[in-house]
């Protein structure tokens, strides 16, 4: 299940980055938002090939210390995301006010968070049957 609620929150963030194309997220982002229009767009998108690559490599990674790692630090990135999206809220270029921009965002906090819970679930059912095999 754990899996599921993964996947399902990386791809509500990849959709989401689609989306922030539409909404002009760059226009929100301190590196990017001083650029002219066309240069930050590109940029916007470019940086996305290598952060996406760089996300797929490790949270399906062989190793699974880096693969467990990787997985826990993006559901806590999904987390501090809703975070960054109410902060820039009242900026007055922020255009993610449909319900699908705020289902995204929020629907990906949502799912990291779950992804926490069954973390800790596993973690807890582990330290159980461990006590229980040692008695």
């Amino acid at each position: 299940m754990k899996n599921l609620i993964f996947y399902l929150g990386f791809a509500t963030l990849i959709t989401h980055e689609l989306d922030a194309m539409t909404q002009s997220e760059w226009r929100l982002l301190l590196g990017l938002r001083s650029l002219p229009e066309q240069i930050a767009s590109f940029t916007f998108v470019i940086i996305h090939i290598p952060l996406i690559a760089a996300l797929l490599w490790l949270t399906s990674n062989e190793s699974p210390s880096i693969r467990h790692s990787s997985r826990i630090a993006f559901a806590t990135f999904l987390v501090i995301h809703v975070g960054l999206h109410k902060l820039l809220e009242n900026h007055p270029d922020y255009t993610f006010n449909s319900l699908l921009s705020s289902g995204l965002i929020y629907g990906g906090g949502l799912l990291g968070f779950f992804y926490w819970v069954s973390i800790f679930i596993s973690w807890r059912r582990s330290v159980l049957n461990n006590s229980v095999r040692a008695d």
